[in-house]
């Protein structure tokens, strides 16, 4: 403890303690430190847990059916990021085109998709389309606008995301050099030749981490299409906990156990997906040699 001129010893003030913590963290290592903050939040979610009087038997017992239904999410994902990115890639060359019929198109359909809530959406491809189209069409074509639960979902998350993704899409094909295009053009390429040989692979490289993370986003977002009433053999998790949680009266407990499992498949799709931002990246991430 530092004295003063007589002897006397001088506490040591707020400033110096706080630059003592500040020395003695800069020791523990950064991962250290996060992943001791984890612990004590898993340890006060497991105390509140512990408190709060669920019934851990029950989830424990209803847990195999909630996760079987995740196979339902990953199949509902993969079908809908697939047309998804089909939309956001015509959608994008329409925004970049100069045609006037493909740029208004392609405006509209982002601004409906992207200025209407997605619950709305699903309902509209489920219940208003088939009503629509028996006043448009005639009855042998109307009726193969009348979808199961799981079809209509599926189409409404696709149309949905491609909305999103397309402005992703064409901020990626801006974003690569205009020189680029030109060299192409200069060589005698089609605009079509341009785009797929020069420009698009270009573009991929950029677009492909944030269409990772709204293939990430849509995989919480399928539990939506349990609204619309899917049957038992199409359930997801969510649609699941919905059933056997009304009838034993466990509904926190199983949307709980839900939960979870939308957890973990977020976790093991973004674990993967930053695995293949490291391998798109080499050749473009310079290291400066040591």
């Amino acid at each position: 403890m530092p004295s003063s001129a007589d002897g006397e010893a001088v506490p040591q003030t707020r400033h110096g303690l706080a630059n003592s913590l500040e020395a003695a963290s800069l020791r523990v290592p950064f991962r250290v430190k996060v992943a001791l903050v984890w612990a004590v939040i898993a340890i006060l979610l497991a105390v509140a847990f512990a408190r709060s009087g669920f019934d851990v038997g029950w989830m424990i017992d209803k847990a195999p059916a909630i996760v079987k239904g995740a196979w339902v999410t990953v199949l509902f994902s993969v079908i809908a990021i697939t047309g998804a990115t089909l939309l956001a890639l015509l959608g994008a060359l329409g925004r970049v085109s100069h045609n006037s019929i493909a740029y208004g198109v392609s405006g509209f359909y982002t601004s409906f998709f992207r200025g209407t809530p997605l619950i709305v959406q699903l309902f509209l491809w489920y219940l208003a389309l088939p009503q629509l189209a028996q006043g448009l069409l005639p009855q042998e074509y109307a009726q193969w606008f009348i979808w199961p639960a799981q079809v209509a979902g599926i189409v409404g998350i696709a149309f949905n995301y491609g909305a999103y993704m397309t402005e992703i899409f064409r901020a990626g094909i801006e974003a690569v050099p205009h020189g680029q295009s030109e060299a192409a053009e200069a060589l005698g390429m089609s605009y079509r030749q341009r785009m797929r040989r020069v420009i698009l692979p270009q573009a991929a490289r950029i677009v492909i981490p944030p269409t990772g993370n709204e293939f990430i986003a849509m995989i919480k977002d399928t539990a939506l299409i349990g609204l619309l009433g899917t049957t038992l053999l199409w359930a997801d998790p969510f649609r699941v906990a919905q059933l056997t949680g009304k009838a034993d009266f466990r509904n926190l407990e199983a949307l709980i156990v839900a939960a979870l499992v939308y957890w973990g498949l977020t976790g093991i799709f973004s674990f993967f997906q930053r695995k293949l931002e490291t391998r798109m990246s080499k050749g473009y991430v310079r290291t400066v040699p040591v």
